[in-house]
């Protein structure tokens, strides 16, 4: 039995999602850029755990882009100068703050929601068909390789707009009370960071 069937077995999609949602706040209120990374980390980890792929060269790419940005526009200490471009401290810290918590946010979201997640209502199966269309990327998007980045991503925007994403079979899982730990513990660790940041 391999990681994901693992990771399916002993948590229900509402468990998983109940705790993201529990977990998000201790990221968004945590003040300490150093922490926003670890925490990032640690998520990346909760991924790996959970048998999901993630793509190494998209998330430094997106990391290095939002960083990037915000060097444009230099404030706080100068650290050192390339030709007329200055990196300041205060810009460098600003682009590491808010890469670190959009890419803890997408792994927090990969490791907490499931495409199996149901809700009642027509709103429900509204969030149901996201679900659906973001698994497919998510296991699609190894192709991306940064060849021909634009083309790649459109060809695969393309594919799943033709194409028919299948809905997958929701089966009633139960959180086991090994997972019901195993989520307190991820909780606790999680609110941890944020304690030693305040």
């Amino acid at each position: 039995m391999n990681r994901r069937d693992v990771y399916e077995k002993i948590f229900s999609a509402r468990a998983l999602c109940m705790a993201g949602l529990i977990i998000m706040p201790a990221l968004l209120f945590n003040p300490s850029t150093k922490l926003r990374v670890v925490q990032f980390l640690f998520f990346w980890f909760l991924v790996w755990l959970s048998g999901k792929k993630t793509n190494l060269f998209i998330t430094v790419l997106i990391i290095a882009g939002i960083v990037a940005f915000n060097l444009i526009v230099p404030y706080g200490r100068i650290l050192f100068s390339v030709g007329a471009f200055k990196i300041t401290a205060g810009a460098l810290t600003a682009g590491v703050h808010r890469a670190a918590t959009l890419e803890a946010l997408v792994m927090l979201s990969k490791a907490s929601i499931r495409q199996d997640l149901k809700f009642p209502g027509a709103f429900g199966e509204l969030l149901g068909d996201s679900l659906r269309i973001f698994s497919a990327m998510m296991n699609r998007k190894q192709r991306i390789t940064g060849k021909s980045l634009f083309a790649e991503i459109d060809n695969l925007m393309l594919e799943l707009s033709e194409g028919d994403i299948p809905q997958p079979a929701v089966s009633e899982s139960r959180t086991s009370p090994a997972g019901y730990i195993i989520l307190a513990v991820v909780i606790i660790l999680s609110w941890l960071f944020w304690l030693a940041a305040n």
